[in-house]
Parts: structure tokens; C-alpha cells; sequence
């Protein structure tokens, strides 16, 4: 046994006293001393061959207790905590109280899950913004299918107008003096688009091609750029080429084309039970979303900052892993929006504290509930997991422990209580 004393230093805190064994801390000094002994003159000895005995005497009795006590305080401390049977969170500050006769006595300050309170947690009344995929949402789909399948033509006999994509050079001054940012050549724009500053697109319209002209705007007072903000611009615009957007007919044929049905009226109906399976999930989550909101009202607990801040570390290496599969990085993601990592941190923060809140009050609810997970449970979970990830099985249980497994069962098992006792009614 190593633990040798547990103490509530403050709400939540505890400080463990706690062993490491002669035998285990005298064979860490000895693998110190065969790292280090190499890099270590001694006057008298070929280098790498003194003695430890003379090497302790020439440079101290403690000479290799950093390097022996990196080695063994893990598997030490880990013996103590659980010992401790406390629910620690968080890495431990460790100290040393004493290495007396090489059996050092260390001690380790720790956080612990706060007790939670929860009243009321079944029977939650919220209401749900009904969704239906009627003939309305069916054919605004529809239209949004046509326009990423519509044709381009290439206008020639007229102007340009609302809905056309042009393409154009510019050239932006302020003051007569053109600005960082304020050219491009063979740009495409869509007209009505609003992607320009307001009034850009307008100045267009009713232009032909080759046509050169002035466009005069004033950049908005809350603009990105602060050294543009509010300023009187002109650009220096021609007109390359006018493309008109063409829309194909609504019929079997655009069905054919679009799908894999042979009529519209059939793909007229997958698109319908489409949206409705999209519109229920969207329910779902909105009723969710409201009932973890009262959850959280109706708990209570004093939470260490150290759980915020490890959630808050947790999304940013999420984020961190969602950029790279993009090709990006947080490094590269900070350079874009102007940001450093203790502003993207002030960001996830809300979102770490909400996701340690619910956690922890949903464990309550398990608890409250007696809520188990089966044998047969995690393995259903272990193979879902298997499968949605195409990693083997084997593998899937190497990389996710079984009680962490279980723990998320349950969590689970308690959020679907409070929706199946929820009292749901439609807005």
C-alpha cells in the first residue's frame, strides 16, 4: 500500500500523502546512474565508467533523485489514487516531503468530481417547433436542385441584369490612390448576390461587355479592414462577359437527370420523406437541446475550474484534428481570423462548460436511476463503433476502455429517461 494519508485541503481538493517503495526507488537510481553515468567525468576514471558511489560523493547524494523519481512517482502515484477512491480529475501537482533512507515520501494536491444535486428531472415540460415537409419545403428543394444543375449561357445581346454572373477587372482607389486588396482581374460575380460591398453590384446592372465605367461605394463603418471602414471608394470596373443562369423544366426528363427515379412525381416523393426524416432529427435536437437547458437549471454542484479547462483543451484538440482533416492547422486557422489560441480557448469556453455540466448532472441521473450497461450493451456499442469507424473490433477495445465505455452507456441511458418521461407538447 502506498497511499499513507488522504486530506480535504479545500471544496473538492484533496491532498494524498503518499510511498514510494525502497526497492522501487533504489532500481530507478541505478537505471539513472547507467543513463547518465556516460555523460560524467571523473577524475581517475575513463569517462562512463566511475562508480555511482564515487559519482554521489563527487556531485551529491541527490544526483540522480530527479531522474529516479520521474521514473517511478506514475506507477506510485496511480497505486495511491486508487487506493484513495476518489474520482480524480485532472493532472496532480506533485511535492516531495522527504526522501529519507531512498524511500521517498511524496505528496499529490488533487480535484475530485464534485457531488451533484439534481430535483426534478423527470417529467420536464418543453415544447417542440413543429416541422413538416409539406408541397411548400418539396418544391423550394426542388428549386435548389435546379439551380445547382442549371446551364450557364453566354449573353451577348444585351446588358447585364439581376441574376446574371459576370466576370470583370477591376481596380479600387480612395482619394485617387489605389489600396491593398482593391484590384482583380477576371473575377466572377454573381449579381445579387450581396458577396460585393452594397451598391457595388447595383452599378452594374444595365452595363454591356467591354464596357468601362466607375462604381462608387462606401465601405461599411463596421467593416473588417478598420483602415477601409466608412471611406468613399472608387473602382475602375470593365465588363469581360455576362453569363445567363438557364433553369431546366420541371418534368420526368429533369427526374431522370437529377435522380434515380424515372418520374417527378416519384422523386417529387423521396425528396418529401427525405426532408420529413431531416425535419424529425432537427426536432429532436431541439427538444434536447431544451431539456439538457432545464437539466442544467434544476442542478447544482461546485465544480473545479481544472474540469472547465481540461473540456475547454479537449475541444481545442478536436478542433485541432476536425482542420488537419481539412489540410489546416491551428496555426494557419489563427492566421486567417487574426486570433491566437488563448482567444480561440475564450470561445470554447462556453461550449467545455455546458459539456461538463450535462455530464456530470446525467451522471447523477445513472446514479439516481441505478442505470447499468449491460454485457451485451457495450459489446452492440463496441461493434457500432467498429463498424462506423472500419476499425477492427480488437482494436476498438484496445483504444477505448470498458468502464469509460460503460460510463458513456449509462450517460446515454439517463438522457434517453428524461426524453422518454418528458412532457413534449408542439409549439
Amino acid at each position: 500500500m502506498s497511499l499513507t494519508k488522504k486530506t480535504e485541503i479545500e471544496k473538492n481538493c484533496y491532498e494524498l500523502e503518499f510511498t514510494i517503495s525502497k526497492e522501487a526507488f533504489e532500481a530507478a537510481m541505478n537505471d539513472a546512474y547507467r543513463k547518465n553515468v556516460k555523460k560524467m567525468n571523473v577524475p581517475g576514471f575513463r569517462k562512463g565508467k566511475a562508480p555511482r558511489s564515487i559519482i554521489e560523493k563527487m556531485y551529491g547524494k541527490g544526483v540522480f533523485y530527479e531522474d529516479a523519481l520521474n521514473a517511478c512517482i506514475g506507477p506510485a502515484y496511480e497505486e495511491a489514487a486508487k487506493e484513495s477512491e476518489l474520482a480524480i480529475v485532472g493532472r496532480p501537482e506533485f511535492d516531495v516531503v522527504s526522501i529519507e533512507d531512498n524511500a521517498p515520501v511524496m505528496k499529490a494536491k488533487v480535484y475530485v468530481k464534485p457531488e451533484v444535486t439534481i430535483e426534478n428531472y423527470l417529467g420536464i415540460e418543453v415544447t417542440r417547433t413543429e416541422k413538416v415537409a409539406d408541397e411548400a419545403a418539396v418544391n423550394a428543394e426542388l428549386e435548389r436542385v435546379r439551380e445547382r444543375n442549371a446551364r450557364m449561357l453566354d449573353v451577348t445581346d444585351r446588358a447585364a441584369a439581376m441574376d446574371d454572373t459576370v466576370t470583370i477587372d477591376y481596380v479600387g482607389t480612395i482619394d485617387g490612390v489605389a489600396f491593398e486588396g482593391g484590384s482583380a482581374n477576371d473575377h466572377s460575380l454573381k449579381l445579387g448576390s450581396g458577396a460585393f460591398i452594397p451598391g457595388f453590384e447595383e452599378q452594374i446592372v444595365g452595363k454591356s461587355i467591354g464596357e468601362t465605367f466607375d462604381v462608387n461605394v462606401s465601405f461599411p463603418e463596421d467593416y473588417h479592414a478598420t483602415d477601409l471602414a466608412g471611406k468613399a471608394a472608387v473602382f475602375s470596373v470593365t465588363l469581360k462577359e455576362i453569363k445567363a443562369t438557364e433553369l431546366a423544366p420541371l418534368d420526368d426528363e429533369f427526374a431522370k437527370d437529377v435522380s434515380e427515379f424515372d418520374t417527378l412525381d416519384a422523386y417529387k416523393a423521396d425528396i418529401q420523406a427525405k426532408l420529413q426524416e431531416r425535419f424529425n432529427k432537427e426536432m429532436e435536437s431541439e427538444v434536447s437541446d431544451k431539456l439538457m437547458d432545464a437539466l442544467l437549471e434544476r442542478m447544482q454542484a461546485d465544480i473545479p475550474e481544472v474540469m472547465f479547462e481540461m473540456e475547454t483543451e479537449n475541444e481545442l484538440r478536436d478542433m485541432d484534428n476536425n482542420l488537419r482533416m481539412q489540410g489546416l492547422d491551428l496555426s494557419t486557422y489563427c492566421k486567417y481570423c487574426g486570433m491566437d489560441l488563448d482567444m480561440i480557448r475564450a470561445q470554447l469556453r462556453p461550449r467545455a462548460e455546458k459539456q461538463v455540466k450535462v455530464r456530470l448532472t446525467l451522471e447523477k441521473i445513472a446514479a439516481l436511476e441505478n442505470l447499468t450497461a449491460s454485457a451485451e450493451a457495450i459489446e452492440d456499442e463496441y461493434k457500432r463503433i467498429s463498424e462506423a469507424y472500419n476499425v477492427p473490433m480488437d482494436q476498438v477495445k484496445a483504444m477505448i476502455d470498458e468502464k469509460d465505455l460503460a460510463e458513456d452507456l449509462k450517460v446515454k441511458a439517463a438522457m434517453d429517461l428524461v426524453k422518454e418521461k418528458a412532457v413534449v407538447t408542439a409549439a
